[in-house]
């Protein structure tokens, strides 16, 4: 059993839009090569309408995602944790790999301000996929 696979761990405060985009969009592109969590400091009740529609529109179902709470043992499982404005809230441990990336918040917007953000998040999921030398999934 190989234990090669890694593993990376999406933070915002309400893992109602961000977090969750990014996490499908990395469970879609890595096709089970990577182990994906999102997770959020302040979890909201529900994923996002407009980011669920947004995603629908790229054929990737989220709306029944349910916005889980960042604990410490999702940091401490992951080998990469990335932040997306959720600040001081998210625990540090040694050796883990932490990237923050700074991403307009959809919460309170329609779909059309949510595609760029939805687009941008993609690009740097491609990007994260190439530095872990996971190729992409077609």
């Amino acid at each position: 059993m190989s234990t090669s696979r890694p593993s990376v761990l999406f933070v915002c405060v309400h893992n109602a839009g961000r977090s969750q985009m990014a996490a499908a969009f990395l469970a879609r592109l890595a096709a089970g090569r990577v182990e994906v969590r999102a997770a959020g400091s302040a979890p909201a009740d529900a994923v996002n309408p407009a980011v669920a529609a947004a995603m629908g529109e790229r054929g990737i179902d989220i709306s029944a995602e349910i916005p889980k709470i960042l604990t410490t043992e999702a940091v401490r499982a992951s080998d990469v944790v990335i932040t997306m404005g959720c600040g001081d809230t998210c625990p540090v441990f040694p050796g883990k790999r932490y990237l923050d990336w700074q991403l307009d918040d959809p919460a309170g917007q329609g779909v059309d301000a949510v595609r760029p953000i939805r687009d941008e998040i993609e690009q740097r999921v491609r990007g994260l996929l190439a530095e872990l030398g996971v190729p992409a999934a077609t």
